[in-house]
Parts: structure tokens; C-alpha cells; sequence
């Protein structure tokens, strides 16, 4: 072989590298890193706010999804039957984990043991409520439902005073 060939295909693959690195580095430059992010966030809202502007609604949205009630003209089932119903429960779920996650955050906390572990408790039931409108599920649904309930009643009998 001519030793041109070999400069060319070396200064190619050179060349081909930095590209390479270059958008590499490009895309890693272009991410917000994560934990100074974190480290910037400030509460604005009050626990009793997240409460009274998120967490009552869509709660009570979830509590009130599913019921069976027993009239004069007999029995009747109550759940969501179309998509748009199934995906404002849905809905009303993910704000309530995105709820926990808010009262989780330095400034809001009002203790790292008891508090963490009712916030998570809210936050890991209505993720099972948020699966279960993703599965169209009347049954799990009422089931998280009650899971809900305690969640929020456990917390509510330790800290009332907060909100």
C-alpha cells in the first residue's frame, strides 16, 4: 500500500473522533445539571396551600371516582366510563404524587421522620391510583382509593396544627 493512503484514512478517523466529541460534549453541555438545580428550587407555596389548592381537590376527585350507592331504584355503581373521566382521575393522581414530592422539599418539611414517611405513604398510593386509571381499573381504583383515605388521615391526626 502507498503511505498516502495510510495519512488519509488516520487524518479521516481523526477527524471523524473529534466530530464525535464534539457533539458529545455538545449534548452533556446542553443538560441542567441536576443538583445545582435542586439546590436553586425555593418554596413559594405554604404546606397549607399545596393542601387546601392541590391536594383537597384532586383527593377529593379520587375519593369521589368510584362509589356504589343503594337507592329506591336499587343499586348503582358509580366509576369512570369514558376516557376523558378515566384520564382526569388520572390526572388528579399524578398531582397528588407531585404533591408529596412538593411537601418533600427543604422549607416545607416539617420533620424528617414521621412527616417523610406520610408523604411517601401519599405518594406510593396514589401512584396505585394513577395505575389504576391507566388500566381502567374501577376495582383498583377504589382500592387505592381507601389507601388514599388512611394516608391522609394518618398525617392529618399527627399534623393538623401545619395547615
Amino acid at each position: 500500500m502507498r503511505p498516502v493512503h495510510w495519512l488519509f484514512v488516520v487524518a479521516m478517523a481523526l477527524f471523524v473522533s473529534g466530530i464525535g466529541f464534539i457533539i458529545a460534549a455538545a449534548r452533556t453541555a446542553s443538560r441542567a445539571p441536576a443538583a445545582n438545580t435542586m439546590a436553586a428550587l425555593m418554596p413559594v407555596a405554604s404546606v397549607r396551600q399545596i393542601m387546601k389548592g392541590i391536594v383537597d381537590p384532586a383527593a377529593n376527585a379520587v375519593f369521589n371516582a368510584v362509589s356504589t350507592v343503594e337507592t329506591a331504584n336499587g343499586v348503582e355503581e358509580k366509576a369512570p366510563q369514558t376516557d376523558l373521566e378515566w384520564e382526569a382521575i388520572g390526572n388528579s393522581a399524578a398531582a397528588l404524587v407531585e404533591s408529596g414530592n412538593l411537601m418533600l422539599v427543604d422549607g416545607r418539611a416539617v420533620d424528617r421522620g414521621d412527616w417523610v414517611t406520610y408523604c411517601k405513604s401519599l405518594i406510593d398510593s396514589s401512584r396505585a391510583a394513577l395505575s389504576a386509571t391507566q388500566a381502567k381499573n374501577a376495582k383498583e381504583l377504589f382500592a387505592a382509593g381507601g389507601t388514599l383515605y388512611e394516608s391522609c388521615d394518618n398525617c392529618h391526626r399527627k399534623y393538623e396544627r401545619v395547615y
